[in-house]
């Protein structure tokens, strides 16, 4: 079974990443889609690029956003999906803050098995809270963010669990959420998530 796995997810990764705020995501995302020759799609980049390009879902978010109001969730599968449709990521992807609700969810299904696709795997970056807490109250200090308090930073994190928690249960119960310690170097971290995708096949171009 491992090796027909292998036979068709090996080169064409479609993942997903998730974890806590100062759990370094964003970083692994970037670096885990780079070693497999994927695009790292993020939904924040992803505003922000159509914002900047004045394209016309771009204009839709700065209206939106400029209010203080979060774009919907119609308006982001919208973006995605014209993101994931371009050619670069043909072979793969790995979405970075996307999907953040059980209806984004049922959206993106929807939309990879039209195309005869899904999504082979869901990474889950977990680490110990009071850790956290101590990264971004660092990293708080050094960027002059004094918004940034305990109270606050404990309250994101709870957010966070209230918010992915149903998201965390769907892969699980498909079998597919990859559960990594999130503390270690970077390089430690990666290689922990490497590990756990190529339990399932999907392995680096390079690797053997």
């Amino acid at each position: 079974m491992t090796e027909a796995i292998t036979q068709t997810t090996q080169g064409v990764a479609r993942l997903l990443i998730v974890g806590p705020p100062g759990a370094g995501k964003g970083t692994q995302a970037v670096f885990i889609a780079e070693s497999l020759g994927i695009p790292a799609v993020s939904t924040g980049d992803i505003f922000r690029d159509n914002i900047k390009n004045e394209t016309p879902l771009g204009l839709k978010v700065k209206e939106i956003t400029s209010t203080g109001a979060l774009v919907p969730d119609e308006l982001t599968n919208e973006l995605i999906t014209d993101r994931l449709s371009q050619p670069d990521a043909a072979n793969g992807f790995l979405l970075d803050g996307y999907p953040r609700t059980t209806g984004q969810v049922a959206y993106l299904d929807e939309w990879l098995a039209g195309r005869g696709l899904q999504i082979d795997a869901a990474v889950q970056l977990t680490a110990d809270t009071d850790h956290i807490v101590e990264r971004l109250l660092k990293r708080a200090a050094e960027q002059g963010r004094a918004d940034d308090t305990e109270e606050v930073i404990r309250h994101r994190l709870d957010v966070y669990a209230e918010q992915t928690a149903p998201l965390i249960d769907v892969f699980a119960d498909r079998g597919l959420l990859i559960t990594v310690d999130g503390l270690g170097t970077v390089e430690e971290v990666a290689e922990r998530i490497h590990e756990g995708l190529e339990a399932r096949g999907i392995r680096r171009p390079d690797a053997a």
